[in-house]
């Protein structure tokens, strides 16, 4: 079996593999790299989902990268303009030439003796080998092959469709149907109010409320600054106003947690009324900060709920029936 040597080795194409691309490049240019990347695209996670709705729970001048101005209107992008991106950036770089498809890391194998690493990978049925000083994994946390399952009671006696997010069926029906979203992180938060435009109606069955906050999609003040000021120079200060606001929102949550509580709580009981149970489903039991909080960008959850086209339940699941779910309250 032959065997390439490389400075640098990364694994994963998605937007941080990408970006280690840009970097080795910039600082590192007499170094060379290569992108091994498991699926036949680039993208990462941009690339691997394609449920309904599919956008970023962060901003694009955070998320984005520092090199490269993000352009489009909207500050919460939806997954094809990240996709988009990505691919825009490596293209533009040059990145695009140091990756190979369908190249899947099996192991990897440090050797002191040489300080070498030796990284083997699958590609299509044939392993390929690969030494390297510095081995960069920018893989993130999801399993790509098998998204997690939880094993309900009854769940094989469903007569309805069991889908998982991470393997949505292209061109799913779902027109008139009864949805049930289990879960309440930034995908189902995503899904709901997606949903809703076809199916009769859209529940989000929860464990355990999250805490959500609302922004604008649009960054109207990052809009001007693109239109009226240089480019790099209204994208830089869109970014640094960005990430002072996180880390300012982000102290304040830790040191005074119930001010914080209040006013997010405040801020939802606005959208959804006085008479709406924030007790039950919108107040977590643990302080703002203490798990991520959810993007509702537009406040689009919650107008899907007052208008009567979503809904929430608090509980936990008992079993799944032929034409749904039993939850240990009866209901």
């Amino acid at each position: 079996m032959s065997t390439e040597h490389f400075d640098v080795v990364v694994v994963g194409a998605g937007i941080s593999g990408i970006g280690a691309g840009y970097y080795l490049q910039r600082d590192c240019p007499n170094k060379s790299y290569v992108i091994l990347e498991n699926r036949a695209d680039m993208g990462g996670t941009w690339d691997l989902f394609r449920y309904p709705g599919i956008r970023s729970d962060s901003d694009m001048f955070t998320l984005g990268y520092s090199f490269k101005p993000w352009s489009e209107e909207k500050a919460i992008a939806d997954g094809p303009s990240i996709w988009k991106y990505v691919h825009e950036t490596a293209a533009e770089y040059g990145i695009d030439k140091h990756i190979r498809f369908k190249h899947g890391v099996k192991r990897a194998n440090w050797s002191s003796e040489d300080a070498l690493w030796t990284i083997e990978a699958d590609n299509e049925g044939v392993t390929k080998r690969f030494t390297c000083n510095f081995f960069h994994v920018c893989a993130g946390y999801y399993n790509y092959e098998e998204g997690y399952q939880p094993t309900w009671e009854g769940a094989e006696s469903f007569k309805g469709q069991l889908i998982h997010p991470q393997h949505w069926p292209e061109n799913l029906d779902y027109t008139g149907k009864r949805v049930v979203v289990i879960g309440s992180g930034a995908t189902a938060v995503t899904l709901v109010p997606s949903m809703t435009d076809k199916a009769a109606h859209v529940t989000m069955l929860q464990r355990t409320p999250t805490y959500m906050v609302s922004l604008p999609a649009e960054d109207k003040l990052a809009n001007w600054g693109r239109r009226n000021l240089p480019r790099h120079f209204a994208y830089d200060l869109t970014r640094l106003r960005k990430i002072l606001f996180q880390q300012f929102f982000f102290r304040v949550a830790r040191n005074k947690p119930e001010q914080t509580r209040e006013r997010l709580l405040g801020l939802i009981r606005e959208q959804l009324g006085p008479d709406y149970d924030m007790e039950t489903h919108f107040t977590p039991p643990y302080n703002p900060w203490e798990q991520r909080l959810c993007l509702v960008p537009d406040n689009d959850m919650f107008i899907a709920i007052k208008a009567g086209k979503a809904s929430v339940e608090t509980d936990h699941i008992e079993l799944f029936t032929e034409k749904g779910i039993k939850l240990k309250s009866g209901k």
